[in-house]
């Protein structure tokens, strides 16, 4: 039984707690919260800096951890994709141990619980021992073209069986965007899927150039199916944003993840909003940095009241996997989203997003959230923010 106290415990789904004391049984579950008056000194655990629940990943490709430098920053994303296309094969050895340096990272960094990104069953090893629990989406694409829905969704359901789904670990069926996902293959991975009680993640408007293909049938993605060989023929401009034409073909019962979002309106996010009581927003600022050198405005989201949640794409994309890091970013370059909000974004919203609120995402009594402690940060007239000497240390 352990017994910590910090300046502030900040449980997330109540108000913080000054000079809080959280009880921990020997398996990490919560029996007690209270205040240090409550409790004999000499049974406290002191820290410095304040407590917070795990952090909650819902966006990563830890399977392109062999990847890191690999793709040049700031040239846009068809070029960064071709990038990962043309870069992606090496050694299985080299790939393994990479996906375990990437988990045993995320673990330090004080994340709980990761949205993971599968094209392969790579992972799947070490998911299965690992401490995070994983829900692993495999990800499927045919590139608009309906007569290959059948042959690559076969491809990919190898994939899905082979995921772990042991210790927590959940797994669904997913559209990789909506400039790659044919109508077909939508509806084989709804099929696939087969509950309500999933999550369902999608990449979301991260370039101009996806809601270009689907307004106009202009832009660059013409020629990056040039590129490859692929045809357009068959597809027609809808004259409508890239997330409508998404949204017709999924599941509103189902939690659905919008991942990047860089380019994404109020008009996209009420659109969204208004077709599902369950959709949550993922961003990924350290990627959207390196791939397009640009940030989502983070105020419309705020000003709609979504469930924003927070992700560290791959190292192909990223220089670390860490929540706290993307905090950071969020912090410096949008400097009016709070600390509390940014908490609450890194935590709560990611847990319920995959479904885990019951065990993770808040400091409550009966939960195995997982522990941080944060140091290092400004505290000035009531109010925390992040700076670049914040860290973060996981206690349990």
């Amino acid at each position: 039984m352990k017994k910590i106290t910090a300046k502030y415990i900040f449980p997330i789904t109540s108000a913080p707690i000054k000079d809080g004391v959280i009880v921990i049984d020997n398996h990490g579950k919560i029996v007690e919260i209270g205040s240090r008056s409550d409790y004999n000194e000499s049974e406290l655990e002191y820290h410095e800096g304040v407590i917070v629940p795990g952090f909650i990943n819902t966006h990563c490709h830890l399977e392109l951890s062999h990847m890191k430098g690999k793709v040049d920053t700031g040239t846009g994303l068809i070029p960064f994709i071709k990038g990962v296309v043309t870069s992606r094969a090496v050694e299985q050895e080299e790939i393994e141990e990479a996906i375990r340096k990437g988990d045993e990272e995320m673990v330090q960094e004080g994340i709980v619980a990761v949205g993971d990104i599968s094209n392969k069953i790579d992972t799947a090893n070490q998911k299965k021992k690992s401490p995070i629990r994983y829900y692993s989406f495999v990800e499927m694409f045919d590139f608009l073209q309906d007569e290959w829905a059948d042959h690559e969704f076969e491809k990919y359901h190898e994939v899905y069986k082979g995921q772990a789904s042991e210790n927590g670990n959940r797994k669904s069926g997913v559209p990789h965007a909506p400039y790659t996902v044919s109508p077909s293959l939508f509806k084989k991975i709804n099929l696939l899927n087969n509950s309500d009680d999933i999550t369902v993640s999608i990449h979301n408007q991260e370039t101009v150039e996806e809601n270009l293909l689907f307004l106009t049938k202009t832009g660059g993605f013409i020629d990056f199916y040039k590129d490859f060989k692929i045809s357009l023929d068959q597809f027609h401009a809808t004259g409508k944003p890239s997330i409508q034409y998404a949204l017709q073909f999924m599941n509103p019962k189902a939690r659905t993840l919008f991942v990047h979002n860089t380019m994404t309106d109020e008009k996209d996010i009420k659109f969204a909003q208004n077709w599902s009581d369950k959709t949550y927003w993922a961003t990924c600022p350290n990627a959207n940095l390196y791939i397009e050198n640009r940030l989502p405005n983070y105020q419309t989201f705020i000003d709609n009241d979504v469930k924003m949640t927070i992700g560290t794409d791959s190292l192909t994309s990223n220089w670390k996997l860490s929540i706290l890091s993307e905090m950071k970013t969020i912090s410096k370059f949008q400097s009016y989203v709070s600390f509390e909000t940014l908490l609450k974004w890194a935590t709560i919203n990611g847990a319920e997003a995959l479904g885990m609120e019951g065990e993770l995402g808040s400091l409550e009594i009966g939960k195995h959230p997982g522990i941080n402690l944060l140091t290092g940060l400004d505290f000035h007239d009531g109010v925390f923010r992040l700076n670049d000497k914040t860290t973060v240390v996981k206690l349990m």
